[in-house]
């Protein structure tokens, strides 16, 4: 019985061992995987940390002509003068600046890794305005809300003699500053936006920004007497295809400056130009800006550069 009894219990050791080596084989397993899983655990979180901090980055370092800005603010930037800017300023007898002024407004959702669509406002000289001034007063608000970046160019100070082609200048060093900055920006659709004598200048500033490979998509008038598109197409000869343009003509129902049958009457003179593409909003108001009508642009504007 004994030796039977010693039989059994040599026989039960080896099944006891491979019972123990099972459990720790399997506990090392579990560990290893819960190891594994802590890792891709901690990886994961370093990575969304990791991408949270490059957006952060990302955003808090754009820059527009070497000025630092958030989105959602409005920047003001000095920025160069090309040899061709510098002559078309030099017109009509004025000193030409060591540089132009440009002011830049952004949504507060802007990512320059995305097209944007881009109003640039002209203002009048009436007063002494710079187009900043209109930029702020007139279409910031409005334009900011429906999704575009705003952009203006002015001289550090005011013209001797405020020429359209002045006024050119300093948009287009405005604009070179912009596609500078956020490359691929020279695809953005741009629409260009005219108050009173801006309505005016409009018809010169646009031309010439097409003319220097800007895409212009939208022309937006307010309160113009003149049909001065006309003579800016003719003379500045931007391309066949700037006929194209999409021209929104505000009208206000009370304006005793622009009436509204001179209004019409401009936009009888652009329609026989060539431009097809157009449409005359009225309101109920005087020689002004309407927020709703410049809502109104701003929205076919963008439908039609999709």
């Amino acid at each position: 019985m004994a030796s039977r009894h010693r039989e059994l219990s040599f026989e039960s050791k080896p099944q006891t061992e491979i019972v123990r080596t099972r459990r720790r084989n399997q506990v090392a397993a579990a560990t290893a995987i819960l190891n594994k899983s802590l890792f891709v655990g901690g990886l994961i979180t370093a990575l969304n940390a990791f991408s949270v901090f490059s957006a952060e980055s990302a955003e808090s370092s754009l820059n527009f002509a070497g000025v630092a800005f958030s989105p959602g603010s409005t920047v003001q930037a000095n920025v160069p003068l090309s040899a061709q800017e510098k002559s078309l300023a030099a017109q009509g007898g004025n000193a030409v600046p060591p540089n132009a002024v440009a002011v830049l407004a952004t949504p507060a959702n802007f990512d320059p890794r995305k097209s944007w669509p881009v109003l640039v406002p002209c203002s009048t000289s009436d007063f002494k305005r710079q187009n900043r001034n209109d930029l702020v007063q007139f279409y910031r608000r409005v334009g900011l809300a429906e999704g575009w970046v705003l952009l203006a160019g002015d001289g550090p100070q005011h013209a001797r003699n405020d020429t359209a082609a002045w006024r050119g200048a300093m948009t287009l060093a405005a604009i070179h500053a912009l596609h500078r900055s956020f490359p691929g920006s020279e695809k953005w659709p741009i629409a260009c936006a005219g108050f009173s004598g801006g309505g005016k200048g409009v018809g010169y500033v646009a031309p010439l920004l097409a003319r220097n490979g800007c895409r212009v998509t939208g022309i937006y008038m307010t309160g113009a007497n003149e049909d001065h598109l006309s003579d800016g197409y003719a003379r500045i000869q931007p391309g066949a295809n700037f006929l194209n343009t999409a021209i929104y003509i505000s009208a206000g129902r009370d304006d005793r400056i622009a009436t509204v049958e001179q209004q019409y009457t401009v936009a009888g003179s652009i329609k026989r130009t060539g431009f097809q593409r157009m449409r005359i909003g009225t309101f109920h108001g005087g020689h002004e800006v309407n927020d709703a009508q410049t809502s109104i642009a701003l929205r076919w504007f963008r439908e039609l550069a999709k």
